[in-house]
């Protein structure tokens, strides 16, 4: 179903008089949808859900100079707006920003391709480097990339930096952990895939694997639902599965002895608090929504464009499959003195 009519089915479900949703009782509040702006907007709830990186931007005081369409200018603008909740369309000028640079008016987005994008802008429009680097920081995946010679047995890493975790699903039942270990695993280069080594001065068999270096305070984990078929795009309907929380042991199944020192120690927690969610069939004629856990807090709020309204973990577990999907899942490490 195109974001038109999802739009239309909506306002038959709910009354133009909710312009916009917002309780102080509660920690979400809703977003106008403004030229197909849906995508745009589950982001906002996750972004305003990261209190980490307003934190960040309010260590930031612009000085008149800064350009207009200034990325991490309106975003600060957006997240104390919307956490203020007096302005009936505190993302405007954000989206009016994004326009400016790659994002079409009237175009529907990829939620991950959106969310690489907002965050390399502002690595990009940041003008205090600290401040860009501790952005980075707070969503920065380290991979290595190590390439073995099966005939000299010589190793080449390649160090790499991610913002989200691709993890391709299967058509049958996944589960997260599955999806890491297939993500992590081994894989032979043979049969016309062979890499070139070194030490031999030609292409050899060789072996090819990630190994982790270090995981971020933010993990951004990227369920990759769409597949190309013959030039087609079509969307994985399977289940997959995802805890609330999880240990950091799930990504030592598969990793061999030459994990880095730097590797994530095992007995750390992640917590989830945020869930990019894809409706319809293919990924440019779908709606985005968002689950959204705030901070220091118990309870999942739904945001659907303007409408919010209070849920439940079962909720959220509905995800897993079906036509309404979980596409970014979005965790935060939790402190060692943290019981939420």
């Amino acid at each position: 179903m195109g974001d038109f009519w999802s739009k239309m089915a909506h306002y038959g479900r709910y009354s133009r008089s909710t312009s916009w949703n917002y309780s102080r009782e509660y920690e979400v509040r809703g977003l106008f949808n403004d030229s197909l702006s849906c995508c745009i907007n589950a982001l906002l709830q996750s972004f305003k859900a990261t209190t980490e990186l307003l934190d960040i931007l309010n260590k930031w005081n612009p000085s008149d100079r800064i350009e207009q369409s200034n990325i991490p200018l309106h975003l600060k603008n957006t997240l104390l707006a919307m956490r203020d909740g007096s302005h009936p369309s505190p993302h405007r000028d954000f989206l009016n920003s994004l326009y400016r640079h790659t994002i079409r008016r009237y175009t529907q987005q990829d939620a991950d391709e959106t969310f690489h994008l907002i965050l390399n802008l502002m690595q990009k429009q940041m003008p205090d480097r600290c401040l860009a680097q501790e952005i980075r920081s707070l969503y920065e995946i380290k991979v290595e990339t190590q390439v073995t010679c099966s005939h000299c047995a010589s190793i080449q890493r390649m160090p790499n930096s991610l913002f989200s975790l691709p993890l391709a699903i299967c058509e049958g039942g996944n589960t997260l952990e599955s999806c890491i270990n297939s993500f992590f695993q081994l894989q032979n280069l043979v049969d016309g895939e062979e890499w070139y080594c070194d030490q031999c001065e030609k292409k050899q068999p060789s072996t090819h694997e990630l190994k982790l270096v270090s995981l971020p305070p933010i993990l951004c984990v990227h369920l990759k639902r769409f597949r190309n078929d013959c030039g087609f795009t079509r969307k994985l309907y399977s289940k997959v599965t995802f805890p609330e929380t999880f240990n950091t042991d799930v990504f030592a199944t598969g990793q061999s002895e030459n994990v880095t020192n730097d590797s994530p120690r095992s007995d750390e927690h992640y917590s989830l608090y945020a869930v990019i969610v894809h409706k319809g069939s293919v990924t440019m004629f779908g709606h985005y929504t968002a689950y959204i856990r705030p901070f220091q807090d118990q309870a999942w709020y739904y945001a659907d464009d303007n409408y919010v309204q209070p849920a439940t973990w079962a909720d959220v577990q509905y995800t897993y499959k079906g036509s309404s999907t979980a596409y970014l899942l979005l965790y935060r490490k939790k402190s060692r003195n943290s019981s939420g």
